[in-house]
């Protein structure tokens, strides 16, 4: 692996884990609205703590290349599942937007699991090979 590919690699890392870090932190602070928000839409309450779990430690995960493969498969199935529950009113270009960027990142979450976190991950410290 060459330098630009494995920094590419981390960089990728950084942008896609940070939303999710981001978010999990927010729902803390806004517990109650993020449940009532869920639940609006159909989706019980008692599944934020799980939802915070992910987005906290499963963003942390995919950020330093701890497990990525395995958690960057489990935000596919997360991505896609959100999309479909929370923004599916296409009609509306907002949603559509919504809709598309976690479609968008469960794509770059599938790359993770297709070809690992990189030279500059937890997952490879002891076997990364970079070449000029």
């Amino acid at each position: 692996m060459n330098k630009l590919q494995a920094l590419s690699a981390l960089v990728g890392r950084v942008f896609l884990s940070l939303i999710f870090i981001v978010s999990g932190f927010n729902k803390i602070g806004g517990y109650a609205a993020t449940q009532g928000y869920m639940e609006a839409m159909g989706v019980p309450g008692f599944m934020l703590p799980l939802v915070i779990v992910l987005e906290l430690f499963g963003g942390i995960a995919i950020l330093i290349g701890f497990q990525a493969r395995l958690v960057a498969l489990l935000f596919v199935g997360f991505n896609i599942v959100s999309a479909i529950l929370f923004h599916n009113f296409l009609a509306d270009a907002s949603e559509m937007n919504n809709f598309m960027k976690n479609i968008a990142m469960a794509g770059g979450f599938l790359l993770i699991f297709a070809h690992g976190a990189g030279a500059y991950a937890i997952d490879n410290r002891n076997t990364s090979k970079i070449s000029s």
